[in-house]
């Protein structure tokens, strides 16, 4: 057997829960597959990808304002294991808020993503002590980024309630479709409030914001949850040949084809 052929059949089967929302969904894959050291279609990944966007909105059911998402998650996990998967990622950061119940019902390791992005934070070079948190109010909320921050030493910024007022209508109108100008440029607003405010790096922590901001976006290093997040698939999926083997180094946002890293 090749050493590829080796290689692959070490490898999990990836399911992705997603539709959180769909276009965010897409971008998580076309990241993981764009991030894979693969040289040909059979060095890539297997993925099972669960895309169900009649979820409850996340937020809604933080702020008591909606339904109870965890039956819908719960069984979407259910159903990537029964399809075969071996581990599991969600590019959603508000459905993190229901992580505990979704790996019980998975039974299977599932990613977690705030976890992450803190890690990736944590190896920046300075490692910042304050960053700045761009996330719906859920996310915000749940503590999810202020707990694996602090456990590193990192102090989390929030926006104000302006300010996040701005960014949750941003990730409304990314979910229907603008990725204009205009969104964009709420973004990036909050995010330069952010830095005044002593942030010296930015969290992406909306599976859909990274759809509209890059790597050279703000004046201190952005940290895109979507591509931390598919680097981790990558890390914990399996081996890779030798050969085909690329850098995983860089951890900032990018559009499109892979940019410089930028650290400041």
């Amino acid at each position: 057997m090749s050493p590829g052929a080796v290689a692959a059949a070490r490898r999990r089967v990836v399911g992705v829960l997603g539709g959180m929302g769909p276009l965010a969904t897409a971008d998580f894959y076309t990241k993981l597959v764009r991030l894979t050291p693969a040289r040909r279609d059979q060095d890539h990944l297997h993925v099972i990808i669960d895309s169900d966007p009649t979820i409850p909105d996340r937020t809604a059911a933080v702020l008591g304002a909606g339904p109870d998402p965890t039956p819908a998650l719960v069984a979407a996990a259910r159903r990537l294991v029964r399809a075969g998967a071996d581990l599991i990622a969600i590019p959603c950061n508000s459905a993190h808020v229901f992580l505990d119940a979704i790996r019980r019902a998975a039974g299977i390791p599932v990613l977690d993503l705030a976890e992450e992005v803190a890690a990736a934070a944590s190896r920046l070079r300075p490692a910042p002590r304050r960053v700045g948190l761009l996330a719906t109010t859920a996310t915000v909320r749940a503590g999810l980024y202020h707990r694996a921050f602090e456990a590193r030493g990192i102090t989390v910024v929030e926006p104000d309630p302006a300010h996040q007022e701005r960014v949750m209508g941003a990730i409304r109108a990314i979910k229907a479709g603008d990725l204009g100008p205009a969104v964009r440029g709420r973004v990036r607003e909050a995010a330069a409030a952010l830095v005044r405010s002593g942030a010296r790096a930015i969290v992406l922590g909306c599976t859909e914001l990274p759809l509209v901001a890059g790597a050279r976006w703000a004046a201190v290093p952005v940290l895109d949850g979507t591509e931390i997040l598919a680097r981790a698939v990558i890390r914990e999926a399996g081996e890779f040949p030798r050969a085909s083997r690329r850098s995983h180094k860089a951890h900032l946002t990018t559009q499109g084809p892979a940019e410089p890293v930028r650290r400041t």
